[in-house]
């Protein structure tokens, strides 16, 4: 028996994939590829958008036509959302939802041994922690490490607290010990990921927070790098930064998510924070990380959002000189407060200005790109084709160079500029 994955959205999507895959490999079936003709095939969704919610229909109706006798699961944000709507319009086999992914392997054979179809979405609201584990990732050298689940901000366009539930993070002591074999396995980078990064160890009621856990795999052996996922500006104080400079093992790399840079259509929004904040937090990562790369998201298009607005958030981009920026225009999710605010901006005047910053964003990453040429950059090096290996510096940048360095860390002087990073040369 054969199954094969397609996960769409997140960083914790990918590991919720691969955690699963891992449960059927270990009930016997052999992993495929999803354009493989395979015996069952999993699609992990995503409903942060309606392009998300597009590509997670697609990509089952493909499972369909690659082999029309397979069984198919769904599972995941659309699934959580719509799971007796999904039931009635596809014919999957499964639908699980964002809780139960341990029993994805028991809850199919069971609807194929009574010759039915099981919608086991539950209730995520007061769920605990999941217990998955993984022991590899696609990759040699970096892996997804999930410590955190849910969120509980309720930002105004955000369907993600109703699919995702509330907060639940991970104990220390399992972080660490899948960490440890991760390490042991060859994965010498960790990416620390969770729905709400920030809000790592609230649920705990003890003082327990985000640099807690990073210190715990900072002493981990074999853990050479941590790299943090998405964060949320207000975590990044000057004590915060400081504290992780103190952790040699710490990616000079920082995902602050902005969404405007209007402190009106902030407000609108329900983010926590505004523009004079976000450019404290982003100072004080510089002052604590010199020539750190921020990379952020930015929404536009927001209900209401004004030409001035949108001139703000242009504006404030530039001034904060992202090293990355991702844009997505504004989408519509039923049951969020932002889907019946008046002033709905034109689809037309949304893809606009998403075209605007993405112009932006492409000029800041080269600015930044540029002010990295000539320095000396640990890479690690993940691939090699041929004589040509390529790999990421500490900031997050893509390094190739020559010869077959695959595995190693090892200092590179950037040379160039290639089309999405750096051109090297390892320095002896």
């Amino acid at each position: 028996m054969k199954v094969a994955f397609h996960t769409l959205g997140c960083k914790v999507n990918q590991y919720d994939s691969q955690a699963m895959l891992e449960l059927f490999e270990a009930a016997g079936y052999e992993a495929g590829r999803f354009d493989d003709v395979c015996d069952v095939y999993v699609i992990n969704t995503c409903t942060v958008t309606g392009t998300g919610d597009k590509k997670s229909l697609q990509a089952a109706r493909r499972a369909r036509r690659l082999n029309p006798d397979a069984e198919i699961v769904l599972c995941g944000c659309l699934a959580q959302r719509d799971g007796e709507k999904l039931l009635e319009t596809t014919d999957a086999r499964l639908i699980l939802g964002t809780a139960r992914r341990a029993e994805v392997v028991a809850l199919l054979q069971k609807a194929v041994s009574e010759n039915t179809r099981i919608c086991a979405v539950t209730d995520v609201t007061r769920t605990p922690y999941e217990p998955l584990w993984i022991t590899r990732q696609e990759g040699r050298t970096r892996a997804v490490l999930k410590i955190q689940e849910g969120c509980d901000r309720y930002c105004t366009y955000c369907i993600i607290p109703y699919v995702r539930g509330g907060i639940r993070s991970r104990s220390i002591a399992d972080a660490a010990a899948e960490a440890a074999q991760l390490a042991q396995a060859g994965y010498q980078e960790l990416v620390l990921t969770g729905i709400h990064l920030t809000s790592y160890g609230r649920d705990f009621h003890d003082g327990t927070g985000l640099l807690d856990v990073i210190r715990a795999l900072q002493d981990i052996q074999g853990v050479e790098r941590i790299r943090l996922g998405s964060l949320e500006p207000v975590i990044a104080t000057a004590e915060f930064a400081n504290a992780l400079c103190d952790m040699d093992k710490v990616c000079p790399q920082f995902h602050l998510a902005l969404q405007s840079g209007s402190d009106s259509v902030l407000r609108r929004m329900r983010r926590r924070y505004d523009t004079a904040a976000f450019r404290e937090s982003a100072a004080a990562l510089r002052a604590a990380f010199p020539g750190c790369a921020l990379t952020t998201d930015v929404l536009c298009g927001f209900p209401g959002e004004t030409e001035e607005e949108h001139a703000d958030t242009m504006a404030f981009c530039r001034e904060i000189a992202f090293a990355r920026m991702h844009v997505f225009p504004y989408s519509e999710r039923t049951g969020t407060p932002a889907a019946d605010m008046p002033g709905s901006v034109p689809v037309h005047v949304r893809e606009a200005r998403a075209r605007q910053l993405i112009a932006l964003g492409h000029e800041m990453a080269d600015a930044y790109r540029y002010s990295q040429l000539g320095s000396v950059r640990n890479v690690l090096f993940e691939t090699c084709d041929g004589a040509l290996s390529v790999g990421y510096t500490p900031e997050y940048m893509r390094c190739e160079a020559p010869g077959v360095l695959c595995g190693q860390t090892l200092p590179v002087r950037l040379t160039g500029l290639a089309s999405e990073g750096f051109i090297g040369e390892a320095v002896k």
